[in-house]
């Protein structure tokens, strides 16, 4: 009666995305800190060996030495980027502790989700809603850019997605019918209408939230996916490192055909190490 069966079925629905997308925007963050530890370690744990063994091996092939190069191009890179967001983030924390409200929501984003969280997600994607690439933001701005995707979605700023959809929640529930008057609030027009566009405005915000819902999913195998693999390439690069430093001389003119081709294994994992480093998730 009075369309409440409408309302009841399409906020139920609404409710159910809004929660789906909050279990996958924590997926993602987990991920991308996965990930983040991972290209950590590719910075602290590959590179000082690698130039050890480029310094002990004599008349090293130019391609090697050329991937090594690059390799610590984009290592620097990537570490350059890390400390420009620390810094800043930490520049917006002091001014939010000494500036009063307005100060302090310069870093809300940073405080709320925790500086590796932060810092994981300002690293992971690409490009913000507005078509900036996040990397290229300054550091808080960066980071905090990164969170508001995926706290609601690249259609939070334009008012829809996840936002709205609490919003719509708190409307739907028994306060929200004040909003509408006292005077009227009990007629059977006014219910009607007030249900049927209840209806209407929950089942148009599901199906944003269920298209940053896909978007999420997308996002969380590309970040998973880099992870792994980045994973996988320094294991890769460290257990051929050691099996060249056992197995090998400090001549590659006197490599015999199987060390050749580990060197070339190396190279690969060192190639595709400089890749990871720099791959980004498009928001």
């Amino acid at each position: 009666m009075f369309n409440a069966l409408a309302r009841r079925e399409a906020v139920d629905e609404l409710r159910k995305s809004l929660a789906e997308h909050e279990t996958l925007r924590e997926q993602v963050e987990q991920a991308s800190v996965r990930l983040f530890e991972q290209r950590q370690r590719a910075v602290a744990e590959v590179v000082e060996p690698v130039e050890d063994y480029v310094n002990r091996l004599a008349r090293s092939p130019k391609e090697f030495d050329r991937s090594v190069r690059e390799y610590r191009i984009e290592v620097g890179r990537f570490k350059s980027t890390v400390r420009r967001i620390e810094n800043e983030a930490r520049r917006s924390e002091a001014v939010g502790g000494g500036a009063g409200v307005a100060g302090a929501t310069a870093g809300v984003g940073l405080a709320a989700f925790g500086p590796t969280v932060a810092m994981a997600v300002a690293t992971t994607f690409g490009t913000a809603s507005t078509g900036t690439a996040i990397s290229a933001l300054s550091g808080a701005a960066a980071a905090n850019a990164a969170l508001a995707w995926l706290g609601g979605g690249a259609l939070a700023a334009g008012g829809g997605g996840m936002a709205a959809g609490n919003a719509l929640l708190a409307l739907a529930g028994p306060v929200g019918w004040t909003v509408g008057g006292l005077a009227v609030a009990g007629s059977g027009i006014y219910l009607h209408y007030r249900n049927g566009e209840l209806a209407r405005r929950a089942t148009q915000e599901r199906l944003e939230v269920e298209g940053e819902i896909r978007s999420l999913r997308t996002a969380n195998r590309e970040v998973t996916g880099f992870a792994t693999s980045t994973r996988t390439h320094i294991d890769g690069t460290l257990a051929v490192l050691r099996w060249l430093g056992d197995n090998a001389p400090n001549d590659y003119q006197q490599f015999d055909t199987g060390q050749k081709e580990r060197l070339a294994v190396l190279v690969n994992h060192i190639r595709s190490l400089g890749e990871l480093l720099r791959k980004e998730v498009a928001l």
